[in-house]
């Protein structure tokens, strides 16, 4: 078998064993890229890219990044006109720890919704990426480049970003493993903004055991970022445990409501009864403030990504118009340089921040953010896990919600409030729909309890095929 259809893991022991050499995997990875991304389109391809970087001391597995965390000596544009172009002086913590880890990353970026303002990756000045399962639908976003190139074997494993469910819908849609850590557990320095208080770096894997090898080496404490969490990592695959025995699981009513595909909700029920089996004890439980969670996020994410992205105005780095004077210069560079959907959240975001409206509509979001906090303390005070949807439908096809933003919006329903609240959650394979597009099952747990997600996803993992099953392009 080529190795760009092997795990990490699989490929670490080959590693180890002589039986492969890290050169091998790179030139089957290239080869792969060559073969089907002019049909997946999961990497962002420039005139004068290289096809893979790495450091001259590689001995590990390449890392695909997605194309809003900075890296040294190859561009970092947020799929966005406005930076193209843009060469960072510096690489992101993860980056570092990748390389330090003796691992290397992918030279091509992945393709994103333009600075993460999408849940379709189709917000992207190179154009959409399509879902290696049906060519003719979106691949989730706006991690989609990171969670097409996994599933369609043009990468080991995956970076992505989470604000939303940036990582968890795309991962989905595409039928592979998605991990957003807690906020503070993985280091943001490096990262370009979305929203500060609830971007998070995470993992895109093929399985549980990738996704909890990636975690150890990009966890950790940053004195570079303020928001990192000084507490110990522990070893997440000592978490990998095949036994669901005992772990009590809150189902939320809220959850399993009008809007859910039913076909989508079926397949829950059927990987609910599958982790009962092994064991896990399932409850009802209410998270009373869900409702509100979809508003609360689009006035708190605008409202942080107006001021984030205040700082692309032609002066400093990427595209700047060439007018007869510093206003209209400023005018014109975001004028031709940001997509129509960074527009919309742009001017949402400074709308909700303006003088006699803060109080409002961005205070208030504030309150309602601590009241979807506190339902999920109040769920994890007597219980370790909590179970969902990944997203209420499988994939839609390219162009079916573009010219309706709220219906778009929508797709983050199931995802939004774990950012909110700051905890981790990870999305795994639950199976497929009669079109044969993948469906995601939703874990979350309390801060910083990862090892709880990895645990249970483990335990339904080793006892379903879903994650083996290979798209055929």
């Amino acid at each position: 078998m080529e190795s760009c259809k092997l795990t990490a893991h699989e490929l670490l022991e080959k590693i180890k064993n002589g039986e492969i050499a890290s050169e091998q995997i790179f030139s089957d990875l290239s080869k792969r890229i060559e073969g089907v991304d002019s049909k997946v389109k999961a990497y962002v391809r420039t005139s004068d890219s290289q096809p893979l970087v790495h450091n001259s001391n590689f001995r590990g597995i390449p890392v695909s990044i997605k194309d809003n965390i900075c890296t040294e000596g190859c561009n970092t544009e947020c799929c966005s006109k406005i930076l193209v172009g843009f060469n960072p002086p510096y690489s992101a913590t993860v980056i570092n720890k990748i390389i330090e880890s003796g691992n290397s990353f992918m030279g091509l970026k992945c393709n994103m919704d333009e600075f993460a303002f999408g849940s379709s990756t189709e917000n992207s000045c190179f154009g959409p990426t399509h879902n290696p399962w049906n060519l003719e639908c979106v691949p989730g976003g706006s991690s989609g480049g990171s969670a097409a190139a996994v599933a369609a074997d043009e990468a080991i494993w995956a970076l992505g970003s989470d604000t939303g469910g940036s990582i968890r819908q795309p991962a989905s849609f595409c039928g592979v493993v998605g991990l957003k850590p807690t906020y503070g557990r993985v280091s943001r320095f490096g990262l370009i903004a979305f929203a500060s208080s609830l971007d998070q770096i995470g993992p895109l894997t093929k399985d549980v055991r990738d996704s909890a090898l990636l975690m150890n080496i990009i966890s950790g404490y940053d004195p570079n970022d303020s928001t990192s969490i000084n507490t110990p990592v522990p070893d997440y695959t000592k978490d990998l445990i095949n036994d669901a025995k005992g772990i009590k699981v809150g189902i939320p009513r809220e959850y399993f409501v009008e809007g859910l595909d039913p076909e989508v909700k079926l397949i829950i029920e059927e990987a609910v009864n599958k982790l009962k089996t092994l064991g896990a004890q399932f409850k009802e439980v209410s998270l009373p403030h869900t409702e509100y969670a979809v508003p609360v996020y689009y006035i708190l994410a605008t409202a942080e990504a107006s001021s984030n992205l205040a700082r692309f105005d032609g002066v400093q780095y990427g595209l700047r118009a060439k007018t007869q004077n510093l206003i209209d210069m400023y005018k014109k560079t975001r004028q031709l340089g940001f997509g129509d959907e960074a527009k919309r959240r742009i001017i949402l975001g400074t709308f909700a921040l303006s003088h006699g409206y803060y109080d409002a509509y961005y205070l208030r979001a504030l309150k309602v953010r601590t009241l979807i906090k506190q339902d999920f303390d109040n769920v994890f005070k007597d219980f370790d896990c909590i179970i969902t949807p990944t997203s209420p439908t499988s994939a839609f096809k390219i162009g079916e919600k573009v010219d309706d933003p709220l219906k778009m919006y929508l797709s983050d329903i199931y995802t939004i409030s774990v950012n909110l609240a700051g905890i981790p959650a990870i999305s795994i394979p639950c199976g497929f729909t009669k079109k044969g597009l993948p469906v995601g099952l939703q874990i979350l747990s309390k801060h910083f309890n990862e090892g709880m997600l990895f645990r249970l996803a483990y335990a339904y993992e080793q006892n379903t095929e879903w994650h083996k099953m290979k798209p055929k392009l």
